[in-house]
């Protein structure tokens, strides 16, 4: 039998807040989506890290970006920016920062980072 299944962010079924971060979770039945919402000036090593208990974010990120811009840094010293309008997977061992004045909102779709991610 075929389904839908529609839920909003904007009534989401779990919200993290650690500092300069909110991570709003749906759950669509087998697969978990977020939408993670950072403020300027967030850190990936100062505002998540803490919550993490790991010196770099070892998620696999998959999402696109609605608004902002962010600057990876993967442990290898590589570095890219993504900004609105960018489809991403940002693979475990980095960390990042927001530019701007702006706020960063992207959505991501990796079940198993969406479970766990600020939390």
């Amino acid at each position: 039998m075929a389904g839908i299944i529609v839920k909003s962010f904007f009534t989401p079924d779990e919200s993290r807040t650690p500092e300069k971060t909110k991570v709003d979770v749906v759950k669509l039945g087998g697969v978990t989506a977020l939408r993670i919402t950072l403020q300027p000036g967030w850190v990936w090593s100062e505002c998540v890290g803490p919550v993490a208990g790991t010196d770099t974010c070892q998620a696999n990120h998959v999402g696109c970006v609605e608004s902002g811009k962010a600057v990876i840094k993967m442990d290898d010293g590589t570095e890219m920016a993504i900004k609105a309008g960018d489809a991403y997977v940002i693979e475990p061992g980095h960390d990042a920062c927001i530019v701007g004045d702006e706020s960063f909102v992207a959505y991501e779709f990796d079940t198993s980072t969406a479970e766990t991610y600020a939390k």
